[in-house]
């Protein structure tokens, strides 16, 4: 059987603003959804990928693919016919190309690769309650304001922590060792998402809960809750524990989450628990080794 890694990751406490290019009004709105009954605020997939190949990108230790070029808006390609075996974007995150038909009645082709490092939706670990900021653009600012007066407008914003998950089966990649890059970028993960003006939210975990299991299910997608005392807990992932779903040996758990009160108890049952992000990493990369 394969062995597959997944992770839970909640980050580190920040404000959220403008974080995708639409508006409503001369509001500049959040992504949200309802989330058990309520309005949280929501970050894609897709975004948190980009960022992701941004930082992979840019540390000069692997060859990748496609990159973002700033200055034309534009992804700029090494090969438009994708190479996994050479470029850890394309190993990793996967491609697709379409071309349409040359001729009526035929049917347009397709070149695919499905993503090995699998990522989820991000959601704020609070709801959001309705916070809007007035601001005031300059006279003669980019952003439209050209005449004799500032232009007004709002931003949405949201003070909270947001949680996501990832799936990764290292024996589906090209070159298997590129399982310890993904580990390590997402753990240094920074700003994610944002349109002309990125906002800047720290998107690296604050706490991280790894699972390596030949188990293809992943069980602990979005286990955070938080108090109002600003204090994260898992009790979903201890019930999942002590049921028998999620095996103490196949969990490793670092960051903040060490010294609550599901860190201790997830000790008393003997789970690997780091006080560290950058420790707990380590050792699963040292474990997906042996």
């Amino acid at each position: 059987m394969s062995m597959h890694v997944f992770g839970a990751i909640v980050t580190y406490h920040g404000i959220a603003a403008n974080n995708r290019g639409e508006s409503e009004g001369n509001i500049t709105t959040l992504q949200k959804i309802i989330w058990h009954g309520q309005p949280h605020t929501t970050v894609s997939a897709e975004a948190i990928r980009f960022a992701l190949r941004r930082l992979i990108a840019g540390d000069g230790k692997n060859e990748v693919n496609r990159t973002w070029n700033e200055d034309e808006r534009v992804n700029s390609w090494k090969n438009d016919s994708f190479d996994p075996a050479r470029y850890i974007d394309d190993d990793l995150l996967g491609y697709m190309t379409a071309e349409g038909a040359e001729e009526e009645g035929e049917k347009g082709t397709a070149t695919t690769r499905r993503a090995v490092l699998d990522v989820s939706r991000a959601i704020s670990l609070v709801p959001w309650c309705g916070d809007v900021t007035f601001n005031a653009a300059s006279i003669g600012a980019s952003s439209g304001s050209k005449g004799d007066n500032p232009a007004p407008y709002g931003t949405e914003v949201h003070a909270t922590r947001y949680q996501y998950g990832f799936a990764l089966t290292p024996d589906r990649l090209k070159k298997k060792k590129r399982a310890n890059t993904a580990i390590e970028k997402l753990c240094a993960l920074g700003p994610v998402a944002g349109n002309n003006a990125r906002f800047l939210f720290d998107f690296s975990p604050e706490s991280v809960v790894f699972r390596i299991t030949e188990d293809p299910a992943p069980r602990i997608l979005y286990i955070f809750e938080q108090d109002g005392n600003d204090t994260v807990e898992a009790p979903e992932l201890l019930r999942r524990l002590d049921a028998g779903d999620i095996k103490a040996d196949e969990l490793i758990v670092g960051g903040r989450l060490a010294g609550s009160k599901t860190g201790e108890k997830l000790k008393k049952k003997n789970v690997t628990v780091e006080p560290g992000v950058i420790k707990a990493a380590e050792l699963v990369i040292k474990k997906i080794g042996e």
